[in-house]
């Protein structure tokens, strides 16, 4: 394709690679909430005792993640993002299976950043 300025190089193919990039970090952050908030009566009920402070962090996490989906279009929002998977795993001192969820969205979190570093160069 080619502009007023001569021919135009677009890496991806996407008309537009930012829009694309933080509707992938916004739906990731998404699902986690949500996967979070749903997991805690299966948590309860399946892994043993779920003490208030590890529901409490659960659920603080969903609403950061949640926030942070809203927020994807601030520059900071990706290390943010970053910040948020080491805190779930963090987490993983309370109960054990909270780090088997900061460890899979941590690796979600990780391809998301790839994608983002592929489409944006």
């Amino acid at each position: 394709m080619s502009g007023p300025d001569g021919p135009q190089q677009r890496r991806s193919g996407l008309r537009d690679p930012q829009r694309a990039v933080r509707g992938l970090g916004a739906g990731t952050l998404a699902l986690e909430a949500l996967v979070l908030l749903l997991a805690i009566q299966p948590i309860r009920l399946v892994g043993g005792d779920l003490s208030a402070a590890a529901i409490g962090a659960v659920v603080a996490l969903a609403v950061a993640a949640a926030m942070l989906a809203g927020l994807m279009g601030r520059p900071w929002a990706w290390n943010a993002g970053t910040v948020l998977q080491g805190l779930l795993l963090l987490s993983g001192l309370l109960h054990w299976s909270l780090l088997v969820l900061g460890v899979m969205f941590a690796l979600v979190w990780a391809y998301a950043w790839h994608v983002r570093r592929v489409i944006l160069g």
